[in-house]
């Protein structure tokens, strides 16, 4: 004999067999009426949800790095930017000095010239000063000397014929 017909347990009534069909179709029946489409639907909306996240996320991760592409770009423009001023300002700067340097030669060259033009007033006043006081001394030697030399009625008489001989009428 066969295992199958020693031991009741395991021999199957076909009875039971044919009840435990029907209760296992009427089981997946009603399992697929009200239970599968609900929870098929439910797994559904949490697959899509679950997408909808990862395509957000995935959005938010190339929108980040755009921004920080963006970022970058202004960094970069912005240091141009800065560099550019800077240099701006240094030539400023330098046009300034340059300029402030001019304008002191340009002062100190008209100083000069000034005072070169005030020495030579003062000289030519002092010249001309030392020239009136020569002359006022030669006349002074010259009436003494004149004082002297006519004291003298001889003399005199001498002096006059001798202005006439240079003197010559036409």
């Amino acid at each position: 004999m066969t295992i199958l017909a020693l031991n009741p347990l395991v021999s199957p009534d076909p009875g039971l067999f044919i009840w435990s069909t029907v209760a296992f179709l009427l089981l997946f029946f009603l399992l697929s009426k009200f239970a599968w489409k609900p929870i098929v639907k439910a797994l559904d909306e949490r697959e899509r949800s679950i997408e909808d996240a990862l395509a957000k996320a995935e959005m938010a991760k190339q929108e980040m790095a755009k921004l920080t592409s963006e970022n970058e770009q202004l960094l970069k423009l912005a240091r141009a930017e800065r560099d550019e001023m800077l240099k701006e300002a240094r030539i400023l700067k330098d046009k300034i000095v340059g300029e402030a340097k001019d304008a002191a030669q340009l002062e100190g060259a008209k100083m000069l010239e000034k005072a070169q033009q005030e020495i030579s007033s003062q000289k030519a006043a002092a010249v001309a000063e030392i020239k009136g006081k020569v002359a006022e001394l030669s006349i002074q030697i010259a009436e003494k000397v004149l004082r002297q030399q006519m004291a003298d009625k001889s003399k005199q008489e001498a002096l006059v014929s001798d202005l006439l001989k240079d003197v010559k009428l036409n």
